[in-house]
């Protein structure tokens, strides 16, 4: 039988694309609700970002079929631009987003508290595929 753990769990992606373009597309509402959902047969219907120290977020992911939703959202903890995102999510848990420069691509490293509901394995599955979604995203803007 699995042990319960709280370790944290990371997840990371390399995109291939200059900072400006994937720092935009990370935090803009406009790109947000094109890529925060983890498969085709979901979708992001509306995003909210006040990218600062204590600034909220939101955004809605849904199943384009209407059967379910739910809304993403908490506050920002630590901003450091073209660097660092850091939030609680409004269930308390806590995520950091690690942006570096690797050449002319950046390397997103995100590290976030598992929730209790889900086995680890499938959350850090769902947070890979919607982070593989954002890269997808991304590498279509350059």
């Amino acid at each position: 039988m699995e042990k319960k753990t709280n370790k944290p769990i990371t997840i990371e992606t390399t995109v291939h694309a200059p900072m400006e373009i994937v720092w935009d597309c990370w935090s803009n509402p406009d790109h947000i609700t094109n890529w925060a959902f983890a498969s085709d047969d979901w979708h992001a219907p509306y995003a909210n970002n006040d990218l600062k120290l204590n600034g909220k977020f939101k955004t809605t992911m849904a199943a384009k079929d209407g059967s379910m939703s739910f809304d993403f959202e908490g506050v920002y903890t630590s901003v450091k631009k073209h660097e660092l995102i850091e939030y609680d999510i409004a269930d308390g848990r806590h995520v950091a987003t690690l942006f570096s420069k690797l050449g002319s691509d950046v390397k997103i490293v995100q590290t976030f508290d598992p929730e209790s509901s889900n086995p680890r394995e499938m959350q850090k599955e769902g947070w890979q595929a919607i982070l593989d979604n954002f890269k997808k995203y991304v590498e279509t803007k350059i």
